[in-house]
């Protein structure tokens, strides 16, 4: 069996190693010049959302010396450790910009090339969401997806949009360089959660409370949440939407520590740019040098046709998050959005699809597929709701349970 995985990130890094240990060929397709993906060229601030307890493969865990919380510079020097490790170098082509992926009575073809399968496991949070706002603008504007260093906003007036976590980065790290206090605009609040809680990792709260219906743990979770830094209202911030497992929450202790200090100061959503001005929905106005659009990503599978992808790549429906319902020998390693860390899901969905691929697994038939798909997406639907990314949306520890191999 001879298995394209297309992307080097952790995902196709996971997935590559899968296949070997599978004993299928595997080929990778990587366009950049090194493993790691997001990781290797990220802003200088970033480090892990969730614990490296819960970050961490399976068999290859990180170095006991380092603190919970890794700076994304170590995180893509584990990822390029890895690939050492298990030998995956040797069946990536770098600088390989995959252009198109199409299917015929033989197979697969890669850029022309047979492949018996293919396993997309490109991400999802490379190809930036622009936004949309009337009127014009005379100052910067930029996407956080290209924000590299806090130096851009020195002596500028800065204003950061969005709400999750780049963007509670971005305006942390603004507000040492920046000209006044950064402010902060968003039309909907979230949950903020600290990176320790009573002393412990906050996802290692979350592993402890597992087991119990997501509702329940979501009371219990909420509770400890205001106990332990109140809510979004007590910082100026706007109520979250939804409940705190229905709503992805931010992770950041620097935010609050910022907020309480007067050096970000929050603003409500963005009604229209006017030169040198931004006017918010309540009719106030600032004068502002630079905006910083945290706007997030699109799903972006460009090599697809909408024969495999449909009107929307977002909406996709997939047996259990991995394998196209028309063609399981087409699959997606990474195409989801977790409540805990990527880097588990997606070793655990790379060794999903190669064991079906070797088969060593069988899967149900087409029809069960499509019906548990559809149990899926209305369970979902019943959290997250009909706009929150529905089909993209896992609950990390109860899906894991449920594709373990």
């Amino acid at each position: 069996m001879r298995v394209a995985v297309i992307g080097a990130g952790a995902a196709g890094l996971a997935t590559v190693k899968a296949l070997l240990d599978a004993g299928c060929e595997a080929v990778g397709y990587e366009r950049g010049d090194r493993p790691g993906g997001l990781w290797t060229d990220t802003y200088a601030s970033l480090h892990l959302n969730t614990s490296k307890g819960r970050t961490e493969f399976a068999d290859f865990p990180m170095p006991a010396d380092w603190p919970d919380y890794p700076s994304a510079e170590r995180v893509a020097g584990y990822l390029a450790d890895y690939a050492d490790k298990f030998g995956l170098l040797q069946h990536i082509r770098f600088g390989h910009r995959v252009d198109r992926v199409e299917r015929d009575e033989a197979g697969w073809t890669v850029d022309g090339e047979r492949h018996d399968a293919v396993i997309v496991a490109n991400g999802h949070n490379w190809y930036p969401r622009q936004p949309s706002c009337p009127g014009t603008f005379d100052g910067v504007q930029m996407h956080a997806h290209d924000y590299r260093t806090a130096d851009v906003f020195r002596d500028r007036r800065v204003l950061v949009v969005g709400m999750g976590n780049s963007a509670m980065d971005i305006a942390v790290d603004a507000s040492y360089t920046a000209r006044g206090p950064v402010l902060l605009s968003a039309r909907h609040g979230v949950h903020i959660v600290p990176k320790y809680l009573f002393g412990r990792p906050a996802d290692a709260t979350a592993a402890a409370l597992a087991g119990l219906p997501w509702r329940l743990r979501q009371r219990i979770a909420e509770t400890m949440l205001r106990l332990a830094v109140g809510t979004p209202q007590r910082y100026g911030l706007p109520a979250p939407a939804g409940g705190l497992l229905q709503n992805h929450p931010t992770v950041s202790d620097t935010i609050l520590h910022r907020l309480t200090h007067g050096e970000v100061l929050p603003r409500p959503g963005l009604e229209r740019l006017d030169r040198d001005r931004v006017v918010f929905t309540d009719g106030d106005s600032e004068s502002v040098d630079l905006i910083v659009w945290a706007t997030g990503y699109r799903v972006h599978i460009p090599f697809l046709s909408e024969r495999w992808l449909g009107p929307d790549p977002e909406r996709l429906p997939l047996y259990r998050r991995v394998f196209h319902l028309d063609d399981p020998t087409l699959a997606f390693v990474g195409l989801m959005q977790s409540t805990g860390s990527a880097f588990p899901v997606v070793e655990a969905q790379g060794k999903l699809a190669a064991a079906y691929l070797s088969k060593a697994v069988d899967l149900p038939s087409a029809a069960d597929r499509k019906r548990d798909a559809d149990r899926a997406l209305r369970a979902a639907v019943d959290r997250w709701g009909e706009h929150g990314r529905p089909h993209l949306r896992i609950d990390f520890d109860q899906y894991l349970a449920s594709i373990s191999v």
